[in-house]
């Protein structure tokens, strides 16, 4: 099986966006498309908004980040531990998150029906919350899940490291066909290392025969087809959602 290569892109706003901007235009030089990490209530109208909306319209992934990455102060276990939101929600309050984001979402003139939690920690009740509300995509820290198929494709997001053994990671999951599932936060693009490493490691992945795709168009086995286009109802003028 052909590696599948996802690379994903968080914390976009103000501040980040000339580095944003900077990643993009290499990984389109590589034909590399981006999963572009968005939390709903976080998003900042302006320039970095507009970037986005360009971006997804071009054929880049809007992937819905949570809500507001704020743990549910009334669950005791999080209070204890301030774990990440949707790690540890059960299914309606999860579900009351996503209906806000959504909400969110639109009002910005977005829409998606892929999901990514804050940590890349979900818990079984936002998984079921995400199928009654009619999300296409979950992926959390261990793989991708096709939530409407029940399939799932492994393979554990890495973010982006200086640590040599990063590079070695990368390197054979692409070898073995698995999936490459490669994560920065855009605050961290301001260390040319980091920078750099990232690129290697696309460069990597692609040296071995991965196919760069968005987390829309994951492969799920040898046989399967990817996730086609997908009809969502989109608010008047809402960025479409994009398959690749």
């Amino acid at each position: 099986m052909v590696a599948d290569l996802v690379v994903s892109l968080s914390g976009i706003g103000p501040s980040t966006l000339a580095r944003c901007a900077d990643l993009t235009g290499e990984l389109d030089r590589r034909r590399v498309p981006l999963s572009l990490l968005l939390a709903a209530r976080k998003a900042v109208p302006g320039d970095a908004l507009t970037w986005v909306r360009r971006r997804v319209a071009a054929g880049d992934a809007l992937v819905l980040h949570g809500f507001d990455h704020q743990p549910d102060p009334t669950h005791r276990a999080v209070s204890l531990r301030r774990r990440a939101e949707f790690s540890a929600l059960p299914a309606h309050e999860a579900g009351l998150r996503l209906v806000a984001a959504r909400t969110a979402l639109g009002r910005l003139g977005l829409a998606t029906d892929l999901f990514a939690p804050p940590g890349w920690l979900a818990s079984p009740g936002t998984v079921v919350a995400l199928r009654r509300h009619r999300f296409g995509v979950c992926a959390d820290m261990a793989g991708v899940r096709d939530l409407r198929t029940g399939a799932v494709r492994p393979g554990r997001v890495r973010m982006v490291s200086e640590h040599w053994s990063y590079l070695l990671g990368v390197g054979r999951a692409a070898r073995r066909g698995g999936l490459v599932r490669i994560g920065v936060d855009a605050a961290s693009l301001d260390h040319i290392g980091q920078r750099e490493v990232l690129l290697e490691a696309v460069d990597l992945a692609l040296h071995h025969g991965a196919s760069p795709v968005t987390y829309d168009s994951v492969t799920y086995s040898s046989t399967a087809s990817p996730r086609g286009s997908t009809t969502t109802s989109t608010p008047s003028g809402a960025v479409p959602l994009r398959t690749r």
